[in-house]
This record gives structure tokens, C-alpha cells and sequence, in this order.
């Protein structure tokens, strides 16, 4: 069973940076995908941000310019560093992989980016 773990999550002022980190039981080698997405009160949980195993990357038009997802093969470790934040990125934030020859698909269990105004 593969494990995501979650960190870097907080309150922060608008206009400042927070970076996620979400750690992998496993290397990532094997992943086709990586995510993150977000969900805020009352809403659907949205893409935020992927990269797959060949390092292409798809950012939600919200964010474009301002949050980037990266990996550290290495580590087993991929990131989303966030500029620039907005009140409305205020969410909760959840990483995610996904093995897709075996529908496989593995959730963090989510960290807080509180951003005031």
C-alpha cells in the first residue's frame, strides 16, 4: 500500500508563499502522475496542478504564473511552491499519484493553506 504524506500547509498573509511537499512510500518512478488539488468549503475538489512521469506540467488557469509543481525523484518527494497567494486559495490541499496501467490511484490526506486578507 502506498502512503502520501503531506506537509508545508499554514496560514499565511495575501502576497505570500507557502511550499507543500508530499512524500511518497514508495518511489516515484513508478507514478505516471503527480498532483495536487484543492477543495474549499462548499466546493468540488479541483486540479490545481500535475506533472507526469516525463515532466509535463498542467496548471489550473487560477494559478498559472504564480504556483509551480516540481518533483525530487531522489527524495520520493514532489512539490507545489506557492507565490503570490490570494485569499481565495485558501483550501484544503490534497497530493495525488496515479499508476495508470493499474488504475491505481493514491490521496494524501490533505494539509490546511489558510491565506488572510
Amino acid at each position: 500500500q502506498v502512503q502520501l504524506v503531506e506537509s508545508g500547509g499554514g496560514l499565511v498573509q495575501a502576497g505570500g508563499s507557502l511550499r507543500l511537499s508530499c512524500a511518497a512510500s514508495r518511489s516515484i518512478f513508478s507514478f505516471n502522475t503527480m498532483g495536487w488539488y484543492r477543495q474549499a468549503p462548499g466546493n468540488q475538489r479541483e486540479l490545481v496542478a500535475s506533472i507526469t512521469s516525463g515532466g509535463s506540467t498542467n496548471y489550473a488557469d487560477s494559478v498559472k504564473g504564480r504556483f509551480t509543481i516540481s518533483r525530487d525523484n531522489a527524495k520520493n518527494t514532489f512539490y507545489l511552491q506557492m507565490n503570490d497567494l490570494k485569499p481565495e486559495d485558501t483550501a484544503v490541499y490534497y497530493c495525488n499519484a496515479q499508476i495508470v496501467v493499474y488504475k491505481l490511484e493514491y490521496w494524501g490526506q490533505g494539509t490546511q493553506v489558510t491565506v488572510s486578507s
